[in-house]
């Protein structure tokens, strides 16, 4: 049986400069018209609470900026790991961070996805909540306020990696020098002679995304080359958009010599495109993808991408979230971005 929070104990907040308490759960449960057991059920995440009572409890916490003392708080040795969408050789990848720190730490991985939302499901929280995870990582996803509010009054940390939006700059996150990646993908493409150089981006609403065109931009912009819109196609990531806006692209009368794709799962789509078109890469067509992923050697011919390296940002996330779970004391904020680096292989050449 779980047991109360003690009703004597309080958190404490800073306020202009000053330490202020903030109401015991003794108060809060008064002041919800509850009991105090009841309101430790919900932030034990204890399923048997009526839905209107919890969320007059989760209110009130909020409300009051409760925050459980990380020694109070009996961990699961276990870290949640979070996909907004799981890519099965992109998701590998980070997995297998994870997977290294946990694993030396003497923790195991949760693994869940969110069907494509950014923001993960209301339930899914409740669900870390009950498990008391040692931290959660999220990959190209983010948390609403409630969820943030929940899992902070937990002292449940929480680390965003490779970040859809502007995570906040109380929210610590790890991702990678996209726009210096779509630079130099460009500017190696300027530099072997293209002028007509089309992309494939990412979804337009994820920060990766829309850095690694910025990027593109800035190295035609700075060659002296024309920016071209009818050049650069929306696509999601995936191998089937590389594919259909492959196409596109190159049966245009003035189609592109070469092409960044934005991610290798384009990038292999992308071949598709040309090899049904009858165009070689790379004496027709030079890719550029950006990932690295480990089929990016072994494709005929093999590719030349970025090199973001996952796996390394999936270990930093893993132990950020660790530390912060170890020292309550730790920086709220903490943003870091690990380099990306040009890898070149037999996809780019010089045009024709």
């Amino acid at each position: 049986m779980t047991s109360p929070e003690p009703v004597e104990s309080r958190t404490q907040t800073r306020t202009q400069g000053r330490t202020a308490q903030t109401a015991t759960l003794a108060e809060i449960a008064r002041e919800a018209g509850v009991s105090a057991p009841t309101v430790s059920k919900v932030l034990n995440g204890r399923a048997d609470v009526a839905p209107a009572t919890r969320a007059r409890v989760e209110e009130l916490l909020r409300a009051h900026g409760y925050r459980r003392r990380r020694a109070e708080a009996t961990r699961s040795p276990l870290i949640d790991l979070v996909f907004h969408e799981l890519e099965s050789a992109w998701a590998l990848e980070v997995i297998r961070g994870v997977e290294n720190v946990a694993r030396d730490a003497g923790l195991s991985v949760v693994l869940s996805e969110s069907a494509g939302r950014l923001v993960p499901g209301r339930t899914w929280a409740d669900q870390v909540a009950a498990r008391r995870p040692h931290g959660v990582v999220l990959v190209l996803s983010g948390l609403d306020e409630a969820q943030r509010a929940l899992l902070t009054s937990r002292s449940i940390p929480f680390v965003v990696m490779d970040p859809a939006g502007d995570p906040g700059a109380d929210v610590p996150s790890i991702g990678a020098t996209n726009w210096q990646g779509g630079l130099a993908a460009t500017r190696h493409l300027v530099e072997l002679g293209h002028r007509r150089i089309g992309a494939i981006s990412g979804p337009s609403q994820m920060m990766c995304s829309r850095a690694r065109i910025d990027g593109y931009r800035a190295a035609l912009e700075t060659a002296g080359l024309p920016v071209d819109p009818a050049l650069i196609a929306g696509g999601d990531f995936h191998h089937e958009a590389g594919y259909r806006l492959g196409l596109e692209l190159l049966r245009r009368p003035d189609r592109p010599t070469a092409v960044f794709a934005g991610n290798d799962l384009q990038a292999l789509g992308l071949y598709e495109a040309a090899r049904e078109l009858g165009l070689r890469v790379p004496e027709d067509l030079s890719v550029v993808g950006f990932d690295d992923l480990p089929v990016a050697p072994l494709v005929g011919p093999p590719l030349t991408t970025v090199r973001q390296p996952l796996t390394e940002m999936a270990e930093a996330a893993a132990r950020l979230v660790l530390d912060l779970g170890r020292d309550e004391h730790a920086p709220a904020a903490t943003r870091v971005e690990l380099a990306t680096s040009l890898v070149v292989r037999s996809s780019t050449a010089a045009p024709a």
